[in-house]
């Protein structure tokens, strides 16, 4: 990137963010009343509206010619391109090749990864169908009724907040349970819950070696061995890891264990085989919508003009606010009470990945770099902390999460909730 062009759109948002003192987001809309045409866009069914943010026409080309200055254009190229992006571990960020359902190759530093994520994705994927429709049972013979996944940071937030999302679609028969914590409430309220008989565990460790995930484990496989017998073990357990030899002494069979690669971060490996237990929850079409809503997005990212590009406006709304601005926190509310673990798993994907003090050649920034990411699901945060955020002193920006039509949820209900989400965001600062 050019230094000079940096430094010039830097100091000209500066500038400009001195001639918005005062101004508050009803001037905005008093002075613009058709702003909401102008600030929003739509993708597919997906509606991101940008309206009540605090900027206008000036703020959107100036953020823009900072995003071009800073070369978030290449950068992008870099990252689909399969370069070490990761500075840290000199690897690629190659994600979007898991949910890849173009057909079009995808490369990592020159190798194409596709035919092993699709041998992976489709050996996964027929032991979880096999598991979702009874073909694979447990120990007895019966089919099992609970899985149960255990894993930490991105081997859980990930399949916590989907499983829990995609609730409606993961049949009667089958209940999703995840366990993370050390702390023995965890597993043991977990274990209190779940027939040993049907219950499948789910290991997921790159390593295996993960105290927390590995201590969990070890009580689980503690529990089915007393319970059921030493030789039900292999009947009861898999893996999402890469150490075979590890798994074969845990007990594993070889044909239960899946891997994902180096270039997979945790926070964005429920893509991967991370996301198993979701997988067997929901059946291999709706596991595969999943994928593709992950590759809609991919797509609109790569091909979308910056100015029309909606993780690219999130970023820099993100930027405005925490180095122009000084703003520390960022509230998500999620209208959706099936959403409730979804800004847990954005603190981790935005927290940990921009929660630095270095920049990529190591020197110490002299910027701010990640806020506090944190929310609850509305209505339930209205009664606890909106008092804060509409009357307080300290300004915090809000993404408010809410679905046009409910599902398997009752109207009159449903028609609450949107006027709630609806009323709350207008009364925004």
């Amino acid at each position: 990137m050019a230094t000079h062009e940096l430094e010039k759109a830097l100091a000209a948002l500066e500038a400009h963010k001195l001639s918005m003192a005062g101004q508050t987001i009803a001037d905005f809309f008093r002075g613009e009343p058709n702003r909401f045409a102008r600030f929003h866009i739509k993708l597919g069914d997906l509606l991101f509206d940008y309206s009540k943010h605090w900027l206008n026409e000036t703020t959107l080309g100036l953020l823009l010619d900072l995003a071009r200055a800073a070369g978030v254009e290449a950068r992008r190229a870099a990252l689909f391109a399969g370069e070490p992006v990761n500075t840290t571990e000199h690897r690629p960020a190659l994600h979007m090749a898991l949910r890849n359902l173009s057909g079009r190759p995808m490369f990592a530093e020159g190798h194409d990864v596709m035919p092993e994520v699709l041998a992976e994705r489709a050996k996964m994927q027929t032991f979880a169908e096999s598991v979702h429709n009874g073909e694979i049972r447990s120990a007895s013979g019966a089919r099992f009724t609970d899985i149960v996944n255990i894993g930490i940071g991105g081997s859980d937030l990930g399949p916590a907040m989907a499983a829990r999302a995609l609730a409606p679609f993961v049949p009667s028969h089958l209940r999703l349970h995840t366990v993370a914590n050390v702390d023995g409430a965890d597993l043991g309220d977990t274990l209190k819950r779940v027939p040993l008989e049907t219950t499948l565990f789910i290991i997921c460790s790159k390593t295996f070696t993960t105290i927390e995930t590995m201590t969990n484990a070890a009580t689980a496989r503690k529990a089915v061995a007393a319970t059921l017998g030493e030789a039900a073990v292999a009947d009861h357990f898999c893996a999402v890891s890469t150490q075979l030899d590890k798994i074969a002494a845990f007990g594993i069979r070889s044909d239960r264990v899946f891997g994902f690669w180096d270039w997979v971060g945790g926070r964005y490996s429920v893509w991967s085989s991370i996301g198993l237990l979701l997988a067997i929850g929901i059946g291999k079409q709706n596991f595969e919508e999943f994928l593709l809503g992950g590759q809609d997005i991919d797509t609109h990212f790569v091909e979308a003009p910056l100015n029309r590009n909606i993780p690219v406006l999130m970023a820099l709304l993100g930027i405005w606010y925490r180095d122009f601005w000084g703003i520390a926190a960022h509230a998500v509310i999620p209208y959706d009470e099936r959403m409730a673990r979804f800004p847990a798993y954005l603190q981790q994907l935005e927290m940990e990945s921009n929660g630095k003090s270095v920049d990529l050649s190591g020197k110490r920034v002299n910027y701010e770099t990640t806020p506090v990411i944190f929310g609850e699901p509305g209505t339930n945060g209205q009664h606890a902390f909106f008092q804060m955020l509409h009357q307080g002193t300290t300004i915090v920006p809000i993404d408010f999460l809410v679905a046009a039509q409910p599902l398997a949820a009752g109207i009159a209900h449903h028609h609450l909730l949107l006027a709630n989400c609806l009323a709350q965001s207008r009364g925004c600062r």
